[in-house]
């Protein structure tokens, strides 16, 4: 078979040494050109590179897919990736030479092993597919779990579970239902972040000052719900509200302003809760990691300042995007 035959057959560049044979190759010919200095690469078992260079993401996981064989999909931070979320997902490479690793989920019946970037998860139940630009990937609630069973830290899975939430690709209940369904090893952490998100949790930095709070003996506030005038016009989503007095705290987390535009939302937004009458502060996450006695300071000096005054006609209502599910979005190849 000749190179442009090849090439259409095998459009991403990847395929099993048991496709090239049946294409008319020789098995003996595969291997050979896989050798050192060859014009092929053999990375993972019975999986050919029909070329010599350096392969791109998406390679890697057409490659991983292929050593999966029928019914495997992606799962975990590749998955959510895909799926569309960025927040968590922490890339780490041990050296500059490694590759991440693709998580990959296979029948329990498939006697496959881990092996190099493939990490393999298997299942008795393998769900239906979701597929995006031709890869097959684990509906996100899955991918999303599988991710924060491998994630290090709590701030990394609120995240990644916020993020998920945040963008109504799933809700909350999902994402539970999908905890409670699967394998409870390496869970404890994930199910801890999944109540804070519950709770209105939506970064690191907010699960960071949920956990500061109590050091501040103010009463126990509203997280992340949206507030109104009295006449019902819509002011904004506060952080931390104190509904006795209409005082907002702000987690100032800049990291994720995507653009100009959204950094000036969140100005346009503190002028609103001020002109309506709410008493307004702002924490930046570092310094409630570096130095929560003056934070915990500031709080209260506000909460004197709001208690002072007389309390305006503002409303809070809990925020709707922490609990929507949005239609499917499903595509199909």
């Amino acid at each position: 078979m000749d190179v442009s035959r090849l090439r259409t057959r095998f459009p991403d560049g990847v395929a099993t040494a048991k496709q090239l044979v049946e294409a008319g190759i020789r098995e003996r010919t595969v291997y050979r050109r896989c050798l050192d200095g060859g014009p092929w690469q053999n990375p993972l078992p019975g999986i050919v590179f029909l070329f010599s260079g350096r392969p791109t993401r998406r390679q890697l996981v057409v490659a991983a897919l292929l050593l999966g064989g029928p019914k495997s999909l992606v799962t975990g931070a590749e998955a959510c990736r895909r799926h569309g979320l960025r927040r968590g997902l922490v890339r780490r490479r041990d050296d500059r030479e490694s590759i991440e690793e693709v998580d990959l989920l296979v029948p329990d019946r498939r006697q496959l092993r881990s092996v190099d970037y493939v990490h393999v998860v298997r299942t008795r139940t393998v769900p239906e597919p979701v597929v995006r630009s031709g890869i097959a990937l684990a509906p996100l609630p899955r991918a999303c779990m599988d991710a924060a069973r491998r994630l290090r830290t709590d701030g990394e899975i609120a995240e990644l579970l916020s993020d998920a939430v945040q963008q109504r690709l799933c809700t909350v209940a999902d994402l539970s239902l999908e905890l409670e369904s699967g394998s409870r090893r390496h869970t404890a952490l994930p199910r801890r972040v999944l109540r804070a998100v519950a709770d209105g949790a939506r970064s690191a930095a907010e699960l960071a000052a949920k956990r500061m709070w109590p050091s501040t003996k103010l009463p126990a506030p509203m997280w992340n719900v949206e507030i109104y005038t009295g006449d019902g016009g819509f002011l904004g989503v506060a952080d931390c509200w104190l509904d006795d007095v209409a005082m907002v705290w702000e987690i100032e987390s800049t990291e994720w302003h995507l653009s100009p535009a959204q950094h000036d939302r969140t100005v346009e937004r503190a002028a609103r809760f001020t002109a309506a009458g709410a008493v307004y502060t702002a924490s930046k996450p570092r310094k409630i990691r570096t130095d929560p006695a003056e934070v915990v300071r500031i709080l209260r000096a506000t909460y004197a300042q709001a208690a002072a005054r007389p309390r305006p006609p503002l409303v809070a209502a809990r925020s709707t995007a922490m609990s929507v599910k949005p239609l499917s979005r499903r595509e199909t190849s």
